[in-house]
């Protein structure tokens, strides 16, 4: 199969331009505008295009801020405790709010740009990836101790030298589960992780009580990465175990990039067994009829999995043709139709995306829209990052 449609480019700047961390769509409401994060005033900052008229010039700033990075994960080489969390933005679509961290400040700013501090987080807490619920009225902060993230042990590299997750486990770190409530600010809970490091967390797009949480970089992650939690009880998701294709789960296993699928019926995931193939997974949200479906041998190269309509993903790696040049990373983007069954994927490719995959920025991360008619991605294929837009 080839591709059949051309990638068109959205956001122009003299800097670099991504889509938020995939976990949270950048398209408003009716895909009517885009937010995206840009460093065009030599800071990072967010900014809102309005997608009936997406031509330079007309994208509006958002926040102004002048300190830098913020250290968190995954930017290791940000500032402790100042500047902008590039991790941290979650779009609320439907109000048009954006929610993220700066500083040891949570923000909130709305289009147009009126901003206000929600709340404020306790010293010596680290941050990574916040969510805001679908309904709008909270928003998941997580944090760990600060010693999982010392700089002493790695500084000035770019990424720690050391296993994090032993870290945590060896000294009994938490890390916290923290909700708020998005009109008062008020801190609903801090529901403490012990001796795991928690950075992406997701509330169900069916139940703002459910939170889907992981153990990042955990030495058993066939096991331990992905967790749920409903405000009472904290459940694993992926045991060991036997799959109704007789495969066998295992701890050894890798699993990663968990994420609901749109209507919250279930959780979708990826990763590779074992000494095996890689493998796409789905489980229902109450634990049931997990499914797995192994990928050819060959496709090793690392991506992403974002959800569309049921059964309908969109892929930014793995898929690869005769002549793809092999390497760790990806360099298509795909669409994915799964059957009922979960048996069986129809790949169709779109484009290569042309990423470097040189840092977390450069992650294509792509996402498809809400209506279902086109792909969103980041790519730094003409030299800066930009975002594009597919039609599919």
């Amino acid at each position: 199969m080839t591709a059949t449609h051309s990638p068109v480019r959205i956001t122009h700047s003299a800097g670099n331009d991504q889509l938020l961390y995939f976990t949270s769509t950048s398209l408003l409401a009716g895909d009517r505008g885009l937010v995206f994060i840009s460093d065009r005033t030599g800071h990072p900052n967010l900014f809102h295009l309005d997608l009936a008229r997406p031509q330079p010039g007309q994208e509006r700033q958002l926040t102004h801020n002048d300190h830098g990075m913020l250290k968190s994960y995954v930017y290791f080489d940000g500032a402790p405790y100042r500047g902008f969390g590039k991790a941290s933005v979650s779009l609320d679509p439907a109000n048009g709010i954006v929610y993220y961290v700066h500083g040891r400040e949570v923000r909130a700013v709305d289009l147009a740009g009126r901003e206000r501090v929600l709340a404020e987080l306790p010293p010596k807490q680290m941050t990574a990836f916040t969510h805001v619920s679908a309904d709008g009225s909270r928003l998941c902060v997580p944090t760990v101790d600060a010693r999982a993230l010392d700089d002493e042990a790695w500084h000035p590299q770019p990424k720690p030298d050391y296993d994090i997750d032993a870290r945590v486990q060896a000294e009994n770190l938490s890390s916290f589960l923290r909700v708020f409530d998005t009109r008062s600010g008020k801190q609903l809970c801090a529901e403490q992780v012990r001796r795991g490091w928690v950075t992406h967390v997701q509330f169900s797009p069916a139940n703002p009580d459910l939170i889907l949480y992981n153990h990042e970089w955990s030495a058993d992650g066939g096991i331990r990465r992905m967790w749920l939690w409903d405000g009472k009880q904290h459940r694993p998701v992926r045991t060991e175990g036997t799959l109704p294709n007789g495969r066998l789960r295992s701890r050894k296993d890798w699993t990663c990039h968990e994420m609901w699928q749109r209507d919250g019926s279930a959780i979708i995931y990826h990763g590779a067994y074992h000494e095996g193939p890689a493998y796409l997974g789905r489980v229902l949200a109450n634990g049931d009829d997990m499914r797995e479906i192994a990928l050819p041998d060959k496709w090793k190269q690392y991506g992403h999995f974002t959800v569309g309509q049921p059964r309908q993903l969109v892929t930014d790696g793995y898929y690869q043709t005769p002549d793809t040049t092999q390497g760790p990373t990806g360099h298509w983007l795909a669409l994915l139709n799964i059957d009922p069954q979960w048996t069986r994927i129809a790949w169709q490719p779109l484009a290569r995306h042309g990423s470097s995959w040189t840092s977390q920025d450069a992650h294509p991360h792509p996402i498809i829209d809400h209506a279902c008619n086109a792909v969103y991605f980041t790519s730094d294929h003409e030299g800066k990052r930009a975002v594009y837009r597919i039609e599919i």
